[in-house]
């Protein structure tokens, strides 16, 4: 396996309904290389968006840890975690989460504004590299489901992460635009040696990357996956030992 960008030990969320608690990860350890690109499948209600959000900072463990690029996220303040987060971690909502009021070019110029930059420039060349240039003054009422995320994935690369998170990109797109959005992604894991984790329920666009790994009863299963037409063979995943 390549060098690890992303690491997780004995990782445990659960869930309080009334008086139930219900255990959605299980002490999950698992190991992603840097430059990896791997889909994270699972059936309904498995814990494949809680394990997402662990992963990116998004949503505290009860017990257990992760570590981005040898980065302990949780175990940094707010603040740091916050500035962390901005300059090294990307992430792609499934309902896009553009900010209505804003243009494209502005919705993507907000991560940098965060930080305190002007990446209009960038934001400009992230637009481009998703193939949106010529929409940038246009609001997300404006454009497509297919352009809207689009610009959401210009939004996350535009301060250049290290690891880029993308939950259900394709699940509110039709099968045509759902296979471009896709590879925009991995495109863009490849040329930039970006490590990609995508939440995923549809098994033929997981067999498009490097690994896939199945969550079911709040573990990690790993297997082969099928082989998509024209490839050498499938590819295997397996939790860190």
């Amino acid at each position: 396996m390549a060098e690890p960008m992303i690491q997780t030990r004995d990782l445990h969320r659960s869930y309080r309904i009334g008086r139930t608690s219900i255990e959605v990860l299980r002490g999950i350890d698992l190991s992603i290389g840097r430059g990896e690109r791997v889909f994270l499948c699972g059936p309904s209600g498995a814990g494949k968006t809680t394990l997402l959000y662990t992963l990116a900072g998004l949503e505290h463990p009860e017990r257990g840890g992760v570590f981005i690029d040898g980065v302990d996220l949780y175990a940094m303040g707010k603040r740091r975690q916050a500035a962390f987060r901005n300059q090294t971690i990307g992430y792609v909502f499934q309902n896009y989460h553009l900010l209505p009021e804003l243009t494209a070019l502005e919705n993507v110029i907000v991560p940098g504004s965060i930080g305190g930059r002007d990446t209009t420039e960038d934001a400009l060349a992230a637009l481009e590299r998703v193939g949106l240039a010529g929409r940038a003054e246009h609001l997300p009422a404006e454009l497509s489901g297919g352009e809207q995320q689009r610009v959401a994935i210009a939004r996350a690369i535009v301060n250049r992460p290290k690891v880029l998170f993308a939950d259900e990109p394709t699940g509110n797109l039709d099968s045509a635009t759902s296979g471009s959005v896709m590879q925009i992604l991995l495109d863009l894991a490849a040329d930039h040696g970006v490590t990609l984790v995508v939440v995923t329920h549809d098994a033929t666009l997981a067999t498009r990357g490097d690994h896939t790994l199945v969550i079911q009863d709040g573990a990690i299963h790993s297997g082969p996956l099928p082989a998509a037409p024209g490839d050498v063979g499938a590819h295997t995943a397996a939790p860190a030992p």
